[in-house]
């Protein structure tokens, strides 16, 4: 192979390349998600505390059709890396268009069912009188704009893939910047500037709904264009579109399963802790609701710098194993390992300084329960940060190994083996405080079994190693 991504990803000093893919992939995350907190802050301001229900009951939505878009995503970034690394471009420009028609019709056909059972929907998540309103405001519009949310999420990962991680970054950047820049405009009646009032357009709730769709569109149409370079792998094809490969359908579909599962699961998740907080809190759960909705918007913040290392991993893993380059993948694997720890301690140690300050940033009245009670509960929930690194780290390894039962093992273990079963027996104890449990439980215990998966494919890499040195020798 001769040109220069391959060289890039074969042959660079490892740990250089690590930070190289990580800094562009770290960077679009975070802005990706400093405007979902942006969208949540806008929308406390301008309609209060209750409203971020609205945003909470869209959750599980936007978590489906994630995870549809990711599963795509992160099986064809796979099966492309791999297939890179032999210099194989008939299975590239293969899994590249095979991977584009499934995620279009799966989103659009999931579009179409969030339209015709909206109020069901709703219903079933838990959304109460006071905020159903606002909920149906919001996620009336968000799905218009899951096809190209997902899609997005697909040509992201297969940029990545291919070592233009700079490109993907400025996909999500620009969608988010424009996301932050005209939330404002559509969500206020008014804005003050050097003492003139300026009419918006007022459109509260549905305003957010509104900029979130077109910063979409922005970012799905600027990562399409760049797919039509020439510095490009990735060969879009608009003819034949129904020429579809089943057998790499099956490949991304199986290696993508442990993400969809591990994002559906979160979306289920979030509809039980919903259910929960309207059994536990009695009479009064809006606030509750809007307590986890900081929550949940807060810990996905914190993560994506740690997601951001796992982004820049996937490509130098998968292109070495094709490649057959054992030790750089090992090395590799170490050095993200303890960058990921390290920095989400430091997270924990922000959640337990700054608590109080984050629930009172998303307080427009003030409300003592919602900043005191929101405080108390992300501290305890930020105990699982010490160890749940390993949790996605691995099973992001595992799937850029093509190794889908050990990636699925470890996506269903924190979420599903552990955490179901613990916060029904703890709220029942212990009530609504349950659930904060059952999140920092779950994290530590799917954490040490992630360590634990680690430590043992790291043996096996040296043991690999080992015995090529000893037959070249």
């Amino acid at each position: 192979m001769n040109d220069k991504r391959a060289e890039l990803l074969g042959k660079y000093p490892v740990k250089k390349l690590l930070v190289k893919l990580a800094i562009p992939a770290t960077a679009g995350m975070m802005v990706n998600a400093l405007y979902n907190l942006v969208d949540t802050f806008y929308v406390a301001r301008g309609a209060g505390e209750v409203a971020i229900g609205a945003l909470t009951f869209a959750f599980p939505v936007q978590m489906i059709i994630m995870a549809v878009g990711l599963m795509i995503g992160i099986g064809s970034a796979s099966v492309f890396s791999r297939a890179y690394g032999r210099n194989d471009r008939e299975k590239m420009n293969n899994v590249v268009n095979t991977a584009i028609r499934i995620d279009a019709v799966f989103a659009l056909f999931l579009a179409i069912i969030g339209f015709i059972f909206l109020d069901q929907l709703l219903t079933f998540f838990g959304a109460s009188a006071s905020n159903i309103g606002y909920a149906k405001d919001y996620l009336s519009v968000i799905l218009i704009g899951l096809v190209p949310l997902s899609l997005s999420m697909v040509l992201n990962n297969l940029t990545r893939a291919e070592g233009r991680v700079n490109i993907a970054m400025y996909a999500m950047m620009l969608g988010a910047g424009t996301n932050i820049l005209i939330d404002p405009l559509f969500i206020f009646d008014e804005v003050t500037i050097f003492g003139k009032t300026i009419q918006l357009l007022g459109l509260g709730v549905r305003g957010a709904g509104i900029a979130t769709v077109i910063s979409q569109i922005i970012s799905f149409s600027f990562i399409l264009s760049k797919t039509f370079s020439k510095d490009s792998q990735i060969r879009v094809n608009f003819k034949n579109w129904f020429d579809i490969h089943y057998e790499t359908v099956k490949d991304i579909i199986v290696i993508g399963m442990p993400t969809f599962l591990m994002n559906s699961l979160g979306a289920f998740l979030a509809i039980l802790i919903l259910k929960l907080i309207n059994f536990y809190a009695v009479g009064n759960p809006d606030i509750y609701q809007s307590v986890y909705g900081v929550i949940n918007k807060m810990i996905f913040f914190i993560f994506m710098p740690g997601f951001g290392i796992v982004q820049g991993l996937a490509p130098i893993v998968g292109f070495n194993y094709g490649a057959k380059n054992y030790e750089r993948i090992r090395e590799v694997i170490i050095y993200a390992a303890k960058i990921v720890a390290t920095y989400l301690i430091g997270g924990f140690v922000f959640v337990q300084m700054f608590a109080t300050t984050i629930f009172s940033i998303f307080s427009k009245n003030n409300d003592l329960i919602f900043i005191e009670y929101g405080a108390q509960a992300f501290r305890i929930v930020s105990y699982g940060f010490l160890l749940v690194t390993f949790q996605f780290l691995v099973s992001s390894i595992y799937q850029s190994l093509g190794y889908p039962k050990r990636a699925l093992l470890v996506a269903i273990s924190r979420q599903t083996l552990i955490f179901v079963p613990m916060v029904f027996i703890a709220t029942h104890f212990y009530g609504l405080d349950g659930i904060w449990y059952s999140y920092a439980a779950s994290d530590l215990l799917a954490g040490l079994l992630g360590l634990g998966m680690l430590i043992y494919e790291l043996k096996v890499f040296k043991k690999i190693i080992a015995k090529e040195k000893a037959t070249s020798h």
